[in-house]
């Protein structure tokens, strides 16, 4: 309504503007006294501002979505960098996974290598000198002086070694006496082996010995022949020895 209204003003102006000269003359007005209004645009100049607007407008539009496609843009990068980072942080956690199954496996060869190292060597008389036998059966051997016992796998009270760890055991036995002299090298009372000698006259030593497979908690030891004599002095003759050879 608006701009009917100022077109019809623009026209009447218009008309206004084109009037003759000697129609002003006749009505005996002076320029000085008409009192002129401000020229208004005409349709033409309207269609100039329409146009500039709506060169404008599209000009906006375009910005628009120029806009929208820069935020498009963005939000696939941020949604990359989002997916970037949750596959970094996937990965730290296979990372750590991986560290604390190294950690466990440094940790496991570490006990392992502790556990592996394990070595025993004793002499049958804790001091002194003496003789063990004769007995009418066979008899358990103590060996009560401790020349080593890397592990602490070997009683001294009992004689009897425990397998810490499941492997392959090494193990030697000495024995020295008058006349009849033997022992067995027993695994959880099985006889493995067995030392002998018999001297009609002086003295006499037997050895033997015998790599077994051994399970964590399997115990070995030594037993005296019956009817047998062994001695042992601070020169150690008669000795039980063994050692972990690798475990399994």
């Amino acid at each position: 309504m608006e701009r009917v209204s100022v077109l019809c003003l623009s026209l009447l102006v218009c008309s206004l503007s084109g009037a003759e000269p000697q129609d002003i003359e006749q009505r005996k007005v002076s320029p000085e006294s008409v009192n002129v209004p401000e020229p208004q645009p005409c349709p033409s100049d309207l269609h100039t501002v329409l146009r500039e607007m709506s060169v404008k407008l599209a000009e906006n539009r375009l910005m628009i979505q120029q806009l929208q496609t820069l935020n498009q843009e963005q939000a696939a990068k941020l949604k990359e960098v989002d997916t970037h980072q949750q596959a970094q942080a996937s990965e730290l956690k296979s990372l750590k996974t991986r560290t604390n199954v190294t950690e466990n496996q440094v940790e496991s060869l570490r006990r392992d290598r502790a556990v592996g190292q394990v070595a025993f060597s004793t002499s049958l008389l804790a001091s002194g000198s003496g003789t063990i036998g004769p007995f009418n059966t066979v008899t358990n051997l103590v060996f009560r002086y401790v020349i080593s016992n890397i592990g602490n796998a070997y009683s001294p009270n009992t004689g009897f070694f425990t397998a810490p760890v499941r492997g392959a055991y090494h193990f030697e036995l000495h024995i020295y006496g008058p006349n009849a002299s033997g022992a067995w090298l027993v695994k959880n009372g099985e006889h493995i082996c067995i030392a002998w000698e018999n001297q009609t006259n002086g003295h006499g030593k037997a050895s033997n010995g015998a790599t077994l497979l051994l399970e964590p908690g399997d115990v070995v030891f030594v037993r005296q022949y019956a009817n047998s004599v062994i001695q042992d002095n601070g020169n150690h003759h008669s000795t039980f020895s063994g050692h972990l050879l690798f475990p399994m």
